[in-house]
């Protein structure tokens, strides 16, 4: 019975305990998961915390960087203005009275000018006289033609630009005018690099007085490393779009007194027939003063033509924002101020402008560079206001073979020339060079006509090559071709493979007429004897055949 009893308070025990086990083990189960709940309560709110103060902490960093630039901006202010403190009192009286405007009269009012939008000049007597001067200074034209030149890293198109301007101005129109190329470039030995080249290919222009050659003085470009960047334009562009704009202020404060208009042009240009008296006439014909810039191209800065009494205006306008923005918005600015009322909408104040700002069409240049003189950048710039330019022009000429043995450039094929589709262009020329036409049957000709060039690359010209021919009758070519005398010297030269030299190359063309008695030609031959500089384009060819 006691152990019986026994037994049974065990059991009890043992169930009492499984039972209390299972009471705290649910309990702590249930605990349990409210803690991992506030855990991950606490984990979201300190990481919001940490979000916060990561934004905090950058909008106090760049709060930071605000300031230094401001601390920055005020030293190099400071800076400055001490240097043109101590510039200023180094000068002697005359330079002071000078910069101030300010005679010995105590009642004269303080004048602005060029020195203070440009105090670095103060430093240096000459800054503001050109380093290089070549020409005859003429005065008293009718347009003066401003074309600033810089150095590019690719390829030059300054002469080409020349020769097409001055190719197309009549005897009068050169006495009439004047062109002042600016070589913008500080560097004085390339400066007179240029100038000397330019002596060199147009002698009888700078003599005439038609073409001047200036550059600035070393001292007249300010420091460009101070230069801040703005629009979005990295540092570069900004000191080459400031740089131009001081370009195109010393070009402008150079002519202005020289003529009655100006005309801003670039050098990688080429030009329409009779340009010159179109822009006279068109300027002349004017209803009224009022106008401010009329324009001869679409394109940038080139062809605006201005009053020359108006220059003053602009210069001084330039300087004050030379820094700030590029000519073209400068200009536009200029326009605004002056007839914009900001209590109308945009459509009147264009209208107002149009009233400044007359456009001529068609478009009397064309824009032919692609290599900017911003280094490394490519613009393929046209005006498509210029109109199809006559870049070659086609015959009927005789069937024939035609070969060259000079590299041809893309598809501008000697046949296409030939055949009077498209001109011939090739790669540079040198000595032994040749093109030639094998006619399928023997022919007679009565004269021939080859130009080489166009309009949109006038430079690239066939120099020093000769026109031959090859008689099919080689015996009878020689008994006819014999002059009359004692010695009975030839007429002609004969090369070692018997074709015969009856032409040259004159200012990239050759024409002439074809002995007669030379008979049927078998072929005819363009040969080059002397290595030339440039490419070469062969716009027009035409032979002629004998009736």
């Amino acid at each position: 019975m006691r152990l019986r009893n026994g037994t049974f308070l065990t059991v009890f025990l043992l169930g009492l305990c499984g039972l209390v086990s299972l009471s705290w083990y649910t309990a702590f189960s249930s605990n349990k998961g409210d803690v991992v709940d506030i855990y991950q309560r606490e984990f979201l709110a300190l990481r919001e915390r940490l979000h916060s103060a990561e934004q905090e902490n950058l909008k106090r960093s760049k709060e930071l960087n605000l300031v230094l630039d401001e601390i920055k901006r005020a030293i190099a202010e400071k800076q400055a203005l001490r240097d043109i403190n101590r510039t200023f009192s180094n000068l002697s009286d005359e330079s002071r009275l000078r910069l101030w405007n300010v005679s010995s009269s105590k009642n004269v009012l303080q004048l602005p000018n060029i020195f203070h939008h440009m105090p670095h000049l103060l430093a240096k007597e000459g800054s503001l006289q050109p380093a290089v001067h070549v020409g005859q200074g003429r005065t008293g034209v009718s347009i003066v033609m401003g074309v600033p030149s810089v150095r590019r890293e690719v390829h030059s198109y300054l002469t080409d630009t020349l020769t097409s301007l001055m190719s197309e101005l009549s005897a009068a129109e050169k006495d009439d005018c004047v062109i002042v190329v600016l070589v913008a470039e500080s560097d004085q030995q390339y400066a007179n690099s240029v100038a000397d080249n330019l002596k060199h290919l147009f002698p009888v222009e700078i003599q005439s007085g038609l073409l001047e050659v200036i550059s600035p003085s070393v001292h007249f470009y300010p420091d460009f490393s101070r230069l801040k960047e703005s629009f979005g334009d990295p540092k570069e562009r900004v000191r080459w779009r400031t740089k131009q704009n001081l370009d195109y202020c010393f070009l402008m404060m150079y002519g202005q007194s020289k003529g009655t208009y100006y005309v801003q042009l670039e050098d990688d240009i080429v030009a329409r027939p009779n340009y010159f008296t179109t822009m006279k006439n068109f300027a002349l014909q004017q209803p009224s003063e009022e106008w401010m810039i009329l324009e001869f191209s679409q394109l940038g800065f080139i062809g605006k033509m201005f009053k020359s009494l108006d220059l003053s205006l602009i210069v001084e306008f330039m300087l004050m924002f030379y820094k700030d923005k590029p000519i073209d918005w400068l200009l536009d600015h200029i326009m605004w101020v002056k007839v914009c009322n900001p209590e109308k909408d945009a459509k009147h104040c264009d209208r107002q402008k149009a009233n400044l700002r007359i456009r001529f069409k068609p478009s009397l240049f064309q824009h032919v560079g692609t290599h900017s003189s911003l280094a490394g950048k490519i613009q393929k710039l046209k005006d498509k206001d210029f109109g199809k330019q006559t870049l070659h022009k086609g015959h009927a000429n005789p069937l024939a073979e035609v070969t060259t043995s000079l590299k041809t450039y893309q598809h501008f094929t000697l046949e296409k020339a030939y055949l009077g589709e498209d001109f011939f262009w090739a790669f540079t020329p040198v000595a032994g060079d040749f093109i030639r036409i094998r006619f399928f049957t023997p022919v007679r000709i009565e004269r021939y006509f080859f130009r080489s060039g166009n309009i949109e690359h006038p430079g690239d010209k066939l120099f020093n090559t000769s026109v031959e021919v090859l008689p099919f009758d080689n015996f009878q070519a020689d008994k006819e071709a014999l002059r009359e005398g004692r010695e009975k010297t030839p007429k002609y030269q004969r090369t070692e493979d018997g074709f015969i030299r009856i032409g040259m190359f004159q200012s990239g063309m050759a024409e002439g007429e074809v002995d007669p008695s030379f008979g049927p030609l078998e072929a005819l031959r363009l040969s080059v004897l002397t290595d030339s500089p440039v490419w070469v384009i062969l716009s027009e060819v035409f032979i002629k055949k004998a009736e």
